[in-house]
């Protein structure tokens, strides 16, 4: 295993949930970081922002490792989750609020 991948791995293993994404939670630098960081903070889901933007070994790395050629990308108890569109479609159908509760991270119920 590469040392991408294995710093990778150690990220994903770091925290229930991560992204990986270009820019911080607190100062995403694209718009599909910042919904999927909304989406998260709305939820009042504990994550960790990877910012690829800081290290183009992992930008790459994390593509390859996933094979999946975008970023952001959502990590559940280090699982793959996917990126903007299909955590934004998860959210709307309350999909991904119930995949959350099934790996037993923590979810504010939304008021209806």
């Amino acid at each position: 295993m590469s040392d991408v991948n294995a710093a990778i791995e150690n990220e994903i293993k770091s925290q229930d949930v991560v992204v990986f994404m270009k820019g911080t939670p607190q100062m995403p630098q694209c718009g599909f970081s910042g919904q999927v960081v909304q989406i998260l903070n709305y939820l009042g889901v504990p994550f960790k922002g990877v910012n690829v933007l800081a290290d183009q070994s992992i930008r790459e790395g994390i593509k390859a490792y996933s094979n999946w050629p975008t970023i952001p990308q959502i990590y559940v108890k280090g699982e793959f989750v996917g990126g903007c569109d299909i955590t934004r479609e998860m959210f709307q159908s309350g999909e991904l609020q119930t995949f959350l509760a099934e790996k037993g991270v923590p979810v504010k119920t939304a008021a209806a």
